[in-house]
Parts: structure tokens; sequence; C-alpha cells
């Protein structure tokens, strides 16, 4: 037995029986340094305060805290602004007069009956195209057909009795020169030749009226038009004195428009008209984006209105497709001149202020300048410019409320594109310099 219990148990005894941590805890280390190693390694590369250099995504080497871009592009460039353009042109441009206007047929008429008597037959449908001369309606012709039958009895009375009395005559005139009678007696006989020729007139009169009235009763179309609705039923009685009509018929190939302009715009006109010149007229919509029809100025009205200082003017169109309907509201644009060979802008690319015109010129190194430009005629989208500008310069057309004097610009002209025509991405196009990588 050991006679010391409480003595220390010497050193090299404890080691011995810890050999089997040390391999525990070398594999714990290694697991903790494959675990950790990584994120630590990711944080200290993305930590800008740390000096040194650091690689970007594509290789290149960036300096670190000091690789921050600055405003306005690369190397202190000035920023360049994306705006849509247009270039100007040269053609020809219209100068137009513009006026309100109601299509108006140049023949309306209401059939109305010139007899009296019941309404038979009626030979048409509401709504149909009529040539004229065609049968619309008959009226009952038995009445006017006895007055016929009435006064050809009476003609033929008259007519018996006529020749009697020119044969007497003849006898008389023979008997006085055998101085067998009085001469008073043929001048008797011949003034009753005379009154039953004048009854034969008034009889044959009386026939002609009969047969007259006797075609009345077939009411035929006056006019080629277009029937409307029917104001009267078969079975009524008519008579010629009636305020309304059967029905109302309306020419509708060719047809007119009435429309007005200003009092100021009517010498300009008449110059025209004067001269022998044929001014064209289209009839657009109510908001005047589809034109209906194209005619000609055929008259003008022979006063002004005072009231509202304006004057009448006629334009006939062809209706063959009916595309203008009577008392239809339509826009008259009158054409009185052409302008050809000038300078057209995109309306949308002109600038104004309270004292000028302007617009946004780009010039060929892709930075924009202020042009000052004197507007003339304006049709639609289009303007004419007087002066300031050539064929072919590039406007700023949208975004000029970015831009000021000296800009830099990359600009896209939307009617220059060719969609996917391979020759397009090879079309040079103004301002494209500006906005390029430079090498």
């Amino acid at each position: 037995m050991d006679e010391h219990p409480n003595r220390p148990e010497p050193l090299l005894r404890r080691l011995s029986r810890m050999k089997w941590l040390r391999p525990l805890l070398l594999v714990l280390l290694a697991a903790s340094v494959y675990l950790y190693w990584p994120k630590a390694k990711s944080a200290a590369s993305n930590d800008p305060s740390k000096g040194g250099a650091q690689k970007s995504k594509d290789g290149s080497q960036k300096s670190k805290g000091g690789g921050q871009k600055k405003k306005g592009g690369r190397g202190g460039e000035p920023p360049v602004t994306p705006v849509m353009g247009t270039r100007a042109q040269k053609g020809n441009i219209g100068v137009y007069f513009n006026g309100l206007g109601a299509v108006t047929p140049i023949y309306t008429v209401t059939i109305k009956s010139r007899v009296d008597g019941q309404l038979m037959t009626i030979h048409f449908q509401e709504g149909d195209t009529v040539q004229k001369g065609d049968l619309l309606m008959e009226i009952d012709p038995r009445p006017y057909q006895v007055q016929l039958t009435q006064a050809e009895g009476e003609l033929m009375k008259d007519q018996a009795a006529l020749e009697n009395a020119r044969t007497d005559l003849i006898r008389y005139q023979t008997l006085l020169q055998q101085n067998a009678i009085p001469e008073q007696q043929v001048a008797t006989q011949k003034a009753a030749v005379a009154q039953g020729e004048g009854t034969i007139k008034s009889d044959q009169g009386l026939v002609d009226s009969a047969k007259l009235n006797l075609t009345y009763t077939r009411i035929t179309a006056p006019i080629t038009g277009r029937l409307g609705l029917r104001l009267v039923d078969p079975g009524n009685i008519v008579h010629a004195g009636d305020t309304n009509g059967l029905v109302v018929i309306t020419q509708m190939d060719p047809i007119s428009v009435l429309f007005t302009i200003s009092e100021d715009q009517l010498p300009v006109v008449l110059q025209k008209m004067r001269a022998g010149q044929k001014l064209t007229v289209d009839a657009y919509d109510r908001e005047m984006k589809r034109r209906i029809s194209a005619g000609k100025l055929i008259t003008v009205d022979n006063e002004i209105d005072q009231t509202t200082g304006t004057v009448r003017l006629r334009a006939t169109f062809d209706n063959k497709g009916r595309g203008l309907f009577p008392s239809q509201f339509v826009n008259a644009r009158l054409l009185v001149e052409e302008k050809r060979g000038v300078v057209l802008l995109r309306t949308a690319a002109i600038q104004r202020t309270t004292n000028k015109t302007f617009v946004y010129l780009v010039k060929p190194d892709s930075t924009t300048t202020i042009r000052d430009i004197a507007v003339g005629v304006t049709e639609g989208d289009n303007s004419e410019i007087a002066s300031g500008l050539a064929p072919g310069d590039v406007v700023v057309m949208t975004g000029a409320d970015k831009l000021q004097e000296g800009s830099q610009v990359r600009v896209e002209i939307p009617e220059e594109q060719t969609g996917t025509s391979p020759a397009a991405g090879n079309k040079p196009q103004a301002g494209r310099s500006g906005g390029e990588k430079r090498k």
C-alpha cells in the first residue's frame, strides 16, 4: 500500500491518460476552419474601407476606395439626353378654308295628289331608290273615267250640231245668190256656225281636262331619288289641297353641301372662280378624322349674312356610295391653293414663347442649338417653315423640355425606322455618335 495516499499523481502518468483528447481537438479545429473561413474571406473582400485592389466581374482591376463613378458620364463628360426627333423635308402643303356645313339635296320633292279620290294602291317600299317616271301610287280612276265619258259625249253632240249649221250656211248662201232669201238670214247662220265652233272647243277642253285628271290618278316619280317614309296609307281619301304630302323623294346622287366661310376669305375664293379654277372641297365627319367624299365648288350665295359675317357656298359631290346623307352635319374644307416645294416640319417639334417661335436643331456633333423659325401654313400634323430650316435638318420633337443650348443628345427618328429590315441597323441616324461608347 501506498504510504502517502494524498500525494499528487505524477505528471507523466496524467499525460498518458489524455492522449485520446488530442485527435478530437484537431478534428474540431479543422471543421471550424472549413465552415467559417469562406465567409470571413468574402466579408473582407466586400469591405470598401480596406485598402488594396479588387477585381471586378469582368476581371479588370479597380482601385478600392476610389472606384466610384462620377456623375455626368465617363471621365466627367456631359450627360447624354435621349430624345425623339424629326427631319425637315421638302414637299407640298395645301391652303384650306374650313367651314361648317350640312348635306343638302339638290332636289327634294314632296309628292302630293293633284286630284281628289281614294288612294287605292302603293307600288313602292319605304326607302326604295326609284327612277324618274316610275309608278308610285294609284288613286281610284273611276270617277274621272265617268267625267271623260260625259265630256266626250257632249263633244260629239255639239260636233253634230256644228256640222248641221255649216250645211245650212252653204244652202243659205246658194239661195242668197238667187235672191230667194234675205241677206240677214245668211249672216245669222254664219254666227250660228261660229257659235258651234266655240262650243266644240269648250267641249274639247272638258275632254282634255278629264283625260288629264285620269292621268293624275297614276302618281309617278318626278325625279330619280330615294323615297322616305310613307305619309298616307292605302284606303284613305286624299285631296289636291292637302297640306301634307304622300311621300318625300330626295335626290341622292349627286348631292350638295352648303357651308359657310368668313367674309374676309370671300375675295380669295371669288378671284379663283373668276379665273376659271375649279376649287376642290373635302367633306369630313364631325370629328374631322375621316374624309367622307371630295367634290367641287359650284356657286357662292349672293349676299353676306350680317349677323354672323359669313357667306354660304354650295359644293356638289358624287354620292354613289351614299356616304353623304341629307341634313348630315359635315366639316367642309375648301382648297384654295397648294404650295409646292416648301420646307415641311412636324408641328409637334415647334416650340413657342410669348415673343418667338423656335426649334431645337441637332447639329452634326449631336449637340442642340436654339434656332428661330417663321411658320407659314399649318395643315394637319405638318407645318410650312418659311425661314430658319433647310430640308434634311434634324429637330427635336419630344424631350425638348429637358434641353438647353448645347445639350448633348441621342436622337431617334421614328419615321426613318425601317422595322425588321436588315439594313435598318446599318443606317446612320442623326445624333447617334453622341451616345456611342468612345474607344
